[in-house]
Formats: structure tokens, C-alpha cells, sequence
């Protein structure tokens, strides 16, 4: 049956759920055997760790952080079950506090790692065993409170430490748990979704998403010809030829190796007629080529086996650096690989953009870092497919599509999620904000370019389903929000006027609608004929 909770446990669970997989400063391990956002990238399971979900998980710490101070409660009802990983989770942060100023060794990390992997396998094994109890457990919010931002200092932290030389910021990190004591960290190559990720988490001040922007302008990852932003640097992979070539010092730095070559064993490896040695052509990864060591003949080879069969191991690996491999992101050149745009990826970019603007307007950050934020916004959006020309994009600029390989225009047409985000964008764009349950029009970040030149015609369809029209003039821009038309006029006061279908028409200074008549439109109560905001250029 259906197990009842409320949404304080439902959200603490998806907190914890990430939390019990956090490596420090690498990020959440992806050991789920389901892809991160960019699939692409989904043979990191198992070896990586995500800085793009760590980042989105503080966001999403900091959201209900302020619900849950704001929400007049002093304590809620969980399942027992849930309560006991909660407080199994806290005592781990709470007991390695400390390392937030120091930072984590290797050593450090794995027990960090193991600690909170113990508390999951534990609470995981008895849901899966005995299920719920059904008994519930008051959990004060005063302590809830405590939990999310000691668990944010954790993720500001490891945010810090992924900061790239550059200026750029970490998306995936690779993870080694090497023996039973430690968990060594590597970076892999710069991505786009680190950036967008970073500047979406709400940890950067305004100054520095404009440091990253500037940044990321500068990097490999801007693509000029299409004015837009590669998910990844495009690079030359290795040709047939210059794969499996073993380097000579690691050749003549194993006995093993160099006892086979002589014997003209080719089990292992062979040398060709130029010279070079290569592994056996059957190996497809380390179990087997563990495999064949353990096969050779113990009386020959046994004891080169048992020295340096790690060696030889590690050769390996490091040959093909199979850890690295992301999936089709490192070896395709289309469907979100080597030198592709992903459009989505880049609406999201442009959301973040206007999202840090807007926070630089709200913190009084200065108007050269919010003039660089607004100017960062319309040159992301620039590259946006609907302000190019066919030939340019590929396609028709309206349309939804993919991604635009390397070698050609935009391919694989369909509705992803970058519809969204340009929506999202759009509205924010054209001043709507809803603050407190009130509609306000914020026209701070509007190109008044877009005002109307000369007289025209409105088309829409009104709330009743009829089509309705409004007569425009110069100086004028309208759109609508819940099926209502808003017309923006500049003038030289700020004051809103709404038109009613019952003849009425009403007025106040300022850009804000009160609760009743913001109601009026979430609702779409038919009632508001059209709304009327004079604006000044400067507001």
C-alpha cells in the first residue's frame, strides 16, 4: 500500500538520499547506475562524482533553509525510520566539523565516505526488510534548521575547492577508492554544466558569476561560429595508430614484460616491426587482462606474476585511462558529443545569467557588475537560434532542436527542456516577478528596442477562448500573463491601471498588483480586461 507521509519527510528523505552519497570535495557519487542530467556522460557510474548535483543540491538546501525558518513551526512528525537516518547523518557532519577549515586527506575522506555509507546501507536494509513501522517522531525544526546549513558549509567547501585555475569551476570529478583507507580525487576536463551549475547554486557572489562569465567567454568552450557555448572543449581523439602503443620505459621497466617479449610470448604483449609494444588485442578491460596474467605458466612466470602483476595492471590502466571514459560525450561527434552545442544546456545558461543579475540588482552589488551580468545575458542569448537566420542555425529559428553538431546545423528536432527555460527567461525578461502571492513588472532588464516604433495590432486569445485585439501605438510592447494583455507605455511615472470587462477601470502609483487582483489573474477569473503599465526607461 501507499506509505502517507508529509512534505516535511518527503523533502528531508531526497536531502538525504544525496547527503549519504557526498564525497567531500569531489561531490555526489553517481553509483546509482542511472545517468546525471547530460546522459552522455553516463559511463561515469561508479568512478564519478558530480559538482553539477552537489551545486543543485545546495540550491535546493538553501530554498527549504528558508522555508523551514519562516514557517512558524517548532517541530514535525517523521517516520521513526526517517528520523534515525537524519540524526545518524548529523552526527557524522557534526563530528567532522572541524575539516571544513582544514580540508579532507584521502584518509579523511574514505571514512567520511564509509560513515555515511554505513548509515544508508542501515536504514536501507531494514525499509527493505521490515518496511515502515508506521510510528512517527517529532524532529525539531530548530534542529532541521542546524542540519541544512551545517550541511550547507559541507557543500560551499567542496564548491570552493573545485574552483579551477581559470576561473572556471569543476562539473565532474573522478573517484578512486584505492585499497580500504583512502578515496583519491581527479578532475576531468572543463564542462559547460559546471558553470551553469555553479551560477545556479546561489553561492557566488554577484562579482564573481561575473568573473565566471568573463571566464567562460574567454575559454575553448565559447564557439564563435555559432556564437555559443560546447558542452565540452572540442578535441582531436587519437587515431587507430596511436592507440596501445606502450612507452618504451614502462616496457623496460617491467621484468614481466621484458621476460615475454624475449620468450616471444605474445599471451600479454607483442612488439611490432617498428618496435612498438602493444597489449593483446582481446583485452577489453583489467579483469581480463588479470585473467590472462593468472593463466601463464606458474613455473615460468610465477613469480614475475606475483611481483608485478600491479605494475603491469596499473601500465594498463594507465594506457587507456578507462576511469576517464564519460560515454558517448568523449567519443561521438553528434548527440551531445565532441564539439556539439546543446541548446538546452545553454537556455539553462541563459536562466542562470539573468538569475545572478537579478540577485546583483536585489544586493545592491554596483552597476558595473550588474551592467557586465545584463550584458552577459543578451550576448548568451544572442547565440539563441531564434535570432539567427536559417541559414545559420541550420533550420528554421523557431523550432526546437537538440543540438548542433561540429560539422553541420541544428539536428534531432523535438521539445526538450530548453522550451522551458527560454519561457522562463522570457517572462523574467519582460519584468513579470510574483513576490509575496502580488504581481510586480520589473522592467530593469527589458531591450526597450522592442518597443513598438509605429502603430499596430495585439492578437490574443482572451481568457473566454475568444479572440480578442488591442490597438498598439509607438512606444508601446504588449504580451500576455494568464491570458491577460499587458501593455507596457514608457512614460515619465510608474503606475499601473487595470481595465475591467465591466466597464470599470482602476488605478495606483507603483508597478505592483495588490493580493485580491493578482488572485483575480492566477485564477483567470475572466474579470481583468487588460492591464496597463506606464514605465520609465530607468525603472
Amino acid at each position: 500500500t501507499v506509505y502517507h507521509v508529509n512534505l516535511a519527510e518527503k523533502i528531508l528523505v531526497l536531502l538525504l538520499a544525496k547527503l549519504v552519497n557526498f564525497i567531500p570535495e569531489a561531490g555526489i557519487w553517481m553509483n546509482t547506475q542511472r545517468p546525471e542530467w547530460n546522459d552522455a556522460n553516463n559511463a561515469l557510474v561508479g568512478n564519478g562524482a558530480s559538482m553539477v548535483t552537489l551545486c543543485y543540491l545546495r540550491r535546493f538546501m538553501n530554498f527549504w533553509h528558508n522555508i523551514v525558518n519562516r514557517s512558524g513551526l517548532t517541530s514535525v512528525e517523521v517516520s521513526e525510520e526517517v528520523k534515525g537516518l537524519f540524526e545518524n547523518v548529523r552526527s557524522i557532519l557534526e563530528e567532522r566539523a572541524p575539516l571544513l577549515k582544514e580540508g579532507f586527506s584521502d584518509r579523511e575522506r574514505r571514512n567520511f565516505a564509509n560513515s555515511l555509507g554505513e548509515a544508508a546501507t542501515n536504514y536501507r536494509e531494514a525499509i527493505y526488510g521490515r518496511s515502515f513501522s508506521g510510528k512517527k517522531s517529532p524532529v525539531k525544526m530548530e534542529e532541521l534548521s542546524q542540519f541544512m546549513e551545517l550541511s550547507l558549509e559541507y557543500a560551499d567547501e567542496s564548491i570552493r575547492k573545485n574552483r579551477r585555475d581559470d576561473g572556471l569551476y569543476h562539473s565532474y570529478n573522478l573517484v578512486s577508492f584505492e585499497g580500504s583507507e583512502t578515496v583519491t580525487v581527479r578532475h576531468l576536463y572543463k564542462m559547460l554544466e559546471g558553470q551553469v551549475a555553479v551560477l545556479s547554486a546561489g553561492y557566488l557572489t554577484s562579482a564573481e558569476a561575473l568573473e565566471v562569465l568573463n571566464a567562460l567567454r574567454q575559454s575553448d568552450l565559447f564557439r564563435i561560429d555559432q556564437y555559443s557555448y560546447l558542452l565540452y572543449p572540442d578535441r582531436q581523439l587519437k587515431r587507430f595508430l596511436e592507440k596501445n602503443n606502450i612507452p618504451p620505459a614502462r616496457v623496460d621497466g617491467s621484468e614481466l614484460l621484458t621476460r615475454l617479449i624475449a620468450d616471444s610470448d605474445t599471451s600479454i604483449v607483442e612488439r611490432d616491426n617498428t618496435g612498438m609494444v602493444h597489449f593483446h588485442g582481446s583485452f577489453r578491460n583489467e579483469g581480463i587482462l588479470a585473467a590472462a596474467l593468472n593463466s601463464l605458466d606458474a613455473g615460468t612466470y610465477g613469480k614475475l606474476v606475483r611481483k608485478e602483476k600491479s605494475l603491469v595492471l596499473r601500465i594498463y590502466e594507465e594506457l587507456f585511462d578507462h576511469q576517464s571514459f564519460t560515454g558517448r560525450s568523449g567519443t561521438f561527434y553528434a548527440y551531445e558529443g565532441l564539439g556539439s552545442i546543446y541548446w538546452h544546456m545553454v537556455s539553462k545558461l541563459l536562466l542562470a545569467a539573468q538569475e545572478c543579475y537579478f540577485r546583483s540588482v536585489d544586493e545592491g552589488a554596483g552597476g558595473a557588475i550588474s551592467a557586465g551580468l545584463r550584458d552577459h545575458y543578451y550576448d548568451i542569448k544572442a547565440g539563441i537560434g531564434v535570432h539567427k537566420s536559417p541559414e545559420k542555425y541550420g533550420a528554421f529559428p523557431t523550432d526546437a532542436y537538440s543540438h548542433t553538431p561540429g560539422n553541420s546545423g541544428a539536428k534531432q528536432p523535438g521539445m526538450t527542456g530548453q522550451v522551458k527555460e527560454d519561457i522562463i527567461s522570457r517572462m523574467r525578461e519582460l519584468g513579470v516577478l510574483v513576490e509575496a502571492g502580488k504581481i510586480r513588472f520589473d522592467i530593469s532588464l527589458l531591450n526597450l528596442d522592442e518597443l513598438h516604433d509605429c502603430d499596430g495590432q495585439f492578437l490574443y486569445v482572451a481568457v473566454s477562448g475568444r479572440r480578442e485585439s488591442v490597438d498598439l501605438t509607438a512606444n508601446q510592447l504588449a504580451f500576455t500573463f494568464c491570458q491577460v494583455p499587458v501593455i507596457y507605455s514608457v512614460s515619465s511615472a510608474t503606475e499601473t491601471e487595470l481595465l475591467f470587462y465591466d466597464g470599470r477601470v482602476l488605478r495606483k502609483e507603483g508597478d505592483t498588483l495588490d493580493l485580491q487582483w493578482s488572485n483575480m489573474i492566477f485564477n483567470r477569473s475572466g474579470e481583468i480586461k487588460q492591464i496597463n503599465v506606464s514605465v520609465t526607461p530607468n525603472s
